[in-house]
């Protein structure tokens, strides 16, 4: 049953760790101005790859976060 529960929390923890980063990366995004690149009259098109980036960038970001902190956790089994 407590193998149950750590699984359930460290779904959980990864959950709400990716929406966090992928808001980080969507606000840190908005400094961008793909506009200019981007041809004209190409709105819809900007706001969607600004989605797509910042789910990427987000989840990238999550990840290494997640992994660092597990490795962390498994630093006392070294010795």
């Amino acid at each position: 049953m407590e193998m149950y529960r750590a699984l359930g929390q460290e779904a959980l923890i990864s959950l709400i760790a990716h929406v966090f980063f992928i808001a980080v990366a969507f606000y840190a995004l908005q400094a961008l101005r793909l506009d200019q690149i981007v041809k004209k009259n190409r709105v819809f098109q900007v706001q969607l790859l600004y989605i797509f980036m910042s789910v990427a960038l987000g989840s990238l970001v999550a990840q290494f976060f997640l992994l660092v902190s597990r490795w962390s956790q498994q630093l006392p089994y070294l010795f």
